[in-house]
């Protein structure tokens, strides 16, 4: 049913008629798009964000003093809270940062820090704050032409136990439904050898053992995987000639803080002062403290500028620039994107994967709400708390902008769960496959709450008893083909995640027949297909019948499955018997057009989804150059509950389906709705949107918008400029699959330069201009 009348692209196969083209030779522009602020900010929401490694800095300057706050990924504390490790101010005497003197701020995009001058009546000084990329340390430099004595306070809002009430267990596990008293446990913190010493040490006791209770899973704790268990976070500060200087207290938006300070013994001129963070899950704190030893003397001298050298060559990757354009919200965007894919890379190598909710700068709550006099370690939907359909909007972009390596993170962060979700399917329903829910705590199975405490007596054990999540077990097949991809788009080996996305398909296949033979003596439908039922299409149509979103999700991975090379003949031939069991999508019309149904039948609606869109994406069974592309197009245009869903705000995706069904105008106007800048004074910090600040899954979804628009892939096609309003220049670099990647700039309407690599790879582009 392909129609292309809805397409009418300009489709020039490009084969040797390009080879004349220049080739784009010259640096990425992002060593120009330096984010500048001459004024200094009122409070943490005009912070900016720096980082590395898996360390993210908010940094912002205040009455003439720098502050920034320092998270690092895994710091979970006993009720999965995701704890900052406190916040840092600097005072310089003589002060450059006066409201008199003449003040910069500046994010160095290219090379991945942070810079600020001051310059008064003669006095001149730079502070230079940046992350080590490889070591998980923090590095402050003070220059000055005047001798400068150097304060430096840590403050922590964790000097005392807190006891969280009400809607702050937002930020942990528990949420809505804590079992007695929750409490966030103080730190410690005291002077040591002329610095600072500061952790958290989590108690015997976590969350993990109350939700496993209340899971009925005691009698297999011990198999279990528990990251909570034993852990210790922290680290030390020191500087040069800085010795203890004594303590302080105050408030910050509102919340209680002690400070601890160093100071320089003498003026300098030159000053340094650095933070070396450790985390270690061990029973003995002289290792934690001997390995936060190992990482302080690591520091080298040639630091700065490997981690520079790594910050180039990832701007060298990819990019995306629309400087140039008459239209500011055209730049916004392509500044935007280049500004989002900064704060990602902050966590290339995180032990846990970027979360949706904030990543690693959040920032004091009463800034987003004034309502939530909480404490900086607040984020909504909680901290050790994964939820699927949103942390997929944060990791399907790098796959194009060439960061399959920051994928790793989030892939652990399954697979380390594997064991767990094998474990939990055969204590409930004695049958294979791993079972993963679609909100997921960190140590693999459903957060309590949302699992239900008031549970009627006889309800399946293994099911959440929650109106959203019941049913909904196939999204972690997005992140099965997000492995299988980064094979085609670099390199990778796939092999070793291939026990993995075979268990998640197993469940799917063990456990609709074992549901399907509990209803009867049936397995499967008089076609021979599962019967899907009951599920969930993702949390919107629910109790629902062949849900059209886990059809094309099981279709999809398992055709994906049969191209990997080197399965063996046994694997081969289960996926392909698998396969013929999927059931076939379902359709519906509305106005005498036949568009795609979220399932054969469902009970009710609960959210705000579109599913039956998802065969566009992420599935890519619909979309230009496949057959039915105008039953995706009647879809997007006709389905009342697609007309009514649609937006731009948070992990809405609907521009990415109007980019992949070639919907220019569509897809202009709401990936520009999502990039353009957010209101607050760095203009990536987007949200709460549906979340919380940073929206993350709202910049990720933006990101992977503004890609589609570019460059589609289908089989060895590759598409440029699929959705791409032909007046909009650009200059991007992409990546595509078979380890393809595409350079082109298009100005005045006309393509003026491509480059590909590998040259091969030239004759399978097609430029689709309308």
């Amino acid at each position: 049913m392909d129609n292309k009348k809805h397409i009418q692209p300009l489709i020039i196969g490009i084969v040797l008629s390009f080879l004349g083209i220049p080739v784009l030779a010259q640096q990425p522009a992002t060593a120009d798009q330096n984010l500048v602020w001459t004024s200094q900010s009122e409070n943490a929401s005009g912070s900016m964000p720096c980082g590395g490694g898996d360390i993210g800095l908010n940094v912002w300057v205040e009455k003439g003093e720098l502050l920034f706050y320092i998270a690092r990924s895994g710091t979970f504390d006993e009720n999965n809270t995701l704890l900052k490790l406190g916040r840092l101010r600097l005072k310089l005497s003589p002060s450059p940062f006066d409201e008199d003197a003449a003040f910069k701020q500046e994010l160095i995009l290219k090379d991945g820090y942070v810079k600020v001058k001051g310059k008064k009546a003669g006095l001149t000084t730079e502070v230079r704050l940046w992350v080590d990329v490889f070591k998980p340390l923090v590095h402050l430099e003070v220059k000055s032409n005047r001798k400068t004595i150097a304060e430096a306070g840590y403050e922590s809002w964790r000097y005392a136990d807190r006891l969280t009430k009400g809607k702050e267990n937002n930020q942990n596990s528990y949420k809505w439904a804590p079992q007695g008293e929750v409490k966030t446990f103080k730190d410690s913190i005291a002077f040591k050898n002329n610095g600072l010493l500061f952790y958290h040490q989590n108690k015997a006791q976590s969350v993990f053992d109350i939700t496993v209770k209340q899971q009925g899973l005691d009698s297999i704790k011990d198999q279990l995987f528990d990251p909570l268990k034993n852990l210790v976070f922290g680290g030390m500060m020191w500087g040069t000639g800085m010795v203890p200087a004594g303590n302080y207290t105050g408030t910050y938006a509102g919340i209680a803080f002690k400070g601890w300070k160093l100071k320089n013994d003498k003026g300098r001129t030159s000053i340094s002062l650095s933070l070396a963070l450790h985390t270690e899950a061990t029973t003995d704190l002289r290792h934690w403290t001997a390995g936060l030893s190992q990482t302080r003397n690591k520091a080298a001298a040639k630091d700065f500028n490997n981690s520079i050298k790594w910050w180039n060559a990832y701007w060298e990757r990819s990019f995306i620039e629309l400087e140039g354009n008459k239209d500011e919200t055209v730049v916004q965007a392509g500044k935007n994107y280049q500004l989002f894919r900064y704060m990602l890379g902050c966590n290339a190598f995180g032990t846990y994967p970027t979360k949706f909710n904030g990543g690693l700068f959040t920032y004091d709550p009463v800034l987003v709400d004034t309502t939530l006099k909480y404490t900086p370690d607040f984020r909504n939907w909680g901290g050790g708390t994964h939820t699927a359909q949103n942390q997929r909007l944060v990791y399907w972009p790098m796959l194009k902008s060439g960061d399959a390596e920051m994928m790793q993170p989030q892939f652990d962060f399954y697979t380390r769960l594997l064991k767990n979700a094998e474990l939990r399917t055969a204590f409930y329903w004695k049958h294979k496959g791993a079972s993963f829910t679609e909100q997921l705590e960190n140590f693999g199975l459903p957060n309590p709450a949302e699992y239900g405490w008031k549970r009627p007596e006889n309800y399946d054990k293994g099911m959440e008893y929650n109106a959203w999540l019941e049913y909904e077990w196939d999204t972690v097949l997005e992140f099965c083909l997000m492995m299988l991809e980064t094979e085609s788009y670099a390199g990778k080996a796939v092999k070793p995640y291939l026990p993995f996305i075979s268990s998640c398909l197993s469940f799917f296949d063990e456990h609709y027949t074992y549901l399907a033979r509990q209803r009867g003596s049936k397995a499967v439908d008089g076609s021979g297909h599962l019967v899907l039922y009951p599920g969930s299409a993702a949390e919107t149509y629910k109790m629902a019948y062949n849900a059209t979103s886990t059809i094309a999700a099981l279709k999809t991975v398992l055709s994906r499955l049969l191209q990997v090379k080197d399965i063996t003949t046994e694997q081969k031939q289960s996926w392909e018997a698998m396969l013929k069991r999927i059931p076939p999508i379902s359709f519906r019309e509305f106005n005498g057009h036949t568009t795609i149904a979220p399932a054969k039948v469902w009970e009710r609606v609960n959210n705000t989804e579109s599913p039956q869109l998802y065969p566009v994406y992420p599935w890519g069974i619909y979309g230009i150059g496949r057959p039915g592309l105008d039953t995706a197009i009647n879809t997007f245009n006709n389905d009342p509950d697609v007309l009514k869903f649609r937006s731009h705000i948070g992990w809405k995706q609907d521009n990415i389906f109007a980019a992949r069904l070639g919907l220019t105008k569509e897809a202009a106007e709401l990936t520009l709705g999502k990039l353009k800048d957010s209101g607050r004074r760095f203009p990536a910090f987007w949200g709460p949107g549906f979340d919380w600040v940073p929206d993350h899954n709202w910049g990720g979804s933006g990101m992977i918008g503004l890609q589609e628009m570019l460059l589609q892939s289908n089989g060895k096609a590759i598409y440029l400029f699929p959705a791409w309003p032909k007046e909009w220049n650009v200059r991007f670099r992409l990546h595509a699959p078979y380890q393809t990647i595409v350079e082109a700039e298009l100005k005045d309407s006309q393509v003026k330069l491509l480059k590909v690599i590998p040259e091969s790879r030239r004759k399978d582009i097609e430029i689709r201009l309308k």
